[in-house]
């Protein structure tokens, strides 16, 4: 299977590109990164519809923003090393650092997570993923049942088993992020994560301590009855993958369906929503 790589150049950059990559996002777009002012974007060649990406590109006219793109194709044996080589070191205060297996190990960190960069979400990287691990680490999480809902690279998972969790469910519905969150569970020697492809019918009639879910707003909407059904009394729901203007919309739906209001982070535009049951 073959990938398009597109190359952003968009003027000015911020808070554009942060707004685009969410856009992007919605419509299978994933494993970007940002290198000298250009973002960069990848999806599967079977998953690019171009009318809509047309309609993403349309939505920005008349904003006062300039984008232009370069595409490429990447055949299916290059296309990870692409994504390799742009891979950098994820620092979290001194508490938390990700890395590829091709990077060396720093050991003023108390936590290291290696993550082999196959394209999957979650890498650290972006600033939700960030947000997530920066929450994970406030956490003792002994004796919890947690849920890790679009699991990506699984390094959501993976931070919780290093927390103190022995009962992890990281389910993503890309078959190819499940067989990466594998492989990232195995070489971070963790035992108790099951990884499940599918969607969130899957935890139905399941019950869960803490879920974490980093997806996007449209899909945490159509989630948020389940999640509501799936946490245990007291149980807390942690929502990243949307814009800090978005807090409310989710809010205002979340206490409609019963889930109280608890706490909100955020890191340049993007926002994290604590929940509680």
């Amino acid at each position: 299977m073959n990938h398009l790589e597109f190359q952003f150049n968009i003027k000015p950059f911020h808070p554009w590109s942060d707004i685009l990559m969410a856009y992007l996002s919605e419509i299978n777009f994933h494993g970007f990164y940002e290198k000298e002012g250009v973002l960069n974007a990848f999806i599967s060649e079977i998953e690019f519809v171009q009318a809509d990406f047309q309609q993403i590109l349309d939505s920005f006219d008349g904003k006062g923003v300039e984008i232009s793109f370069v595409k490429n194709i990447i055949k299916h044996k290059n296309w990870n090393a692409s994504w390799e080589s742009n891979f950098s070191p994820v620092e979290i205060n001194e508490e938390l650092c990700i890395i590829a297996p091709f990077h060396e190990r720093n050991e003023k960190f108390k936590r290291t997570i290696v993550i082999q960069p196959k394209m999957s979400f979650g890498t650290g990287h972006h600033q939700t993923t960030y947000l997530m691990c920066e929450a994970i680490l406030q956490l003792d999480l002994r004796e919890k049942k947690i849920l890790d809902m679009g699991a990506g690279t699984g390094v959501l998972a993976i931070l919780c088993e290093k927390q103190g969790c022995t009962d992890i469910t990281a389910i993503d519905i890309e078959e190819w992020s499940v067989e990466n969150c594998i492989e990232n569970c195995i070489t971070n020697n963790c035992d108790h994560i099951i990884s499940s492809c599918g969607d969130v019918d899957l935890i139905a009639g399941k019950k869960f301590d803490v879920i974490f879910a980093n997806i996007n707003k449209n899909i945490l909407k159509s989630h948020l009855k389940q999640y509501f059904m799936s946490l245990n009394k007291n149980g807390l729901l942690y929502l990243s993958g949307f814009f800090s203007t978005d807090i409310n919309e989710l809010r205002i739906l979340a206490e409609s369906i019963g889930l109280k209001y608890n706490s909100t982070n955020t890191k340049d535009e993007w926002a994290m929503l604590i929940l509680q049951k």
